[in-house]
């Protein structure tokens, strides 16, 4: 029987079709945080080419920002 905190951290498989941070968090998926490359991008500003493989993470990347620039402290707590 897990534990109420174990429960909590307890992660499912990987967010196949799933491109937003606020529905990647509702459903305790697995997400890898690369916050901390995107504030020096964020922070120096100007414009960025973002080249990635298909199937990469760019919308996600991208709905990441979003959250960011939104304010939504909340989304990013547990990470």
């Amino acid at each position: 029987m897990a534990t109420k905190r174990n429960a909590k951290h307890e992660k499912k498989d990987l967010p196949l079709s799933k491109s937003t941070l606020p529905i990647l968090v509702e459903d305790n998926c697995i997400y890898v945080d690369k916050t901390q490359y995107l504030y020096p991008l964020v922070r120096k500003g100007g414009a960025y080419f973002l080249s990635h493989p298909r199937r990469f993470g760019k919308t996600l990347m991208v709905s990441v920002l979003k959250e960011i620039f939104q304010g939504n402290r909340e989304l990013f707590k547990d990470y």
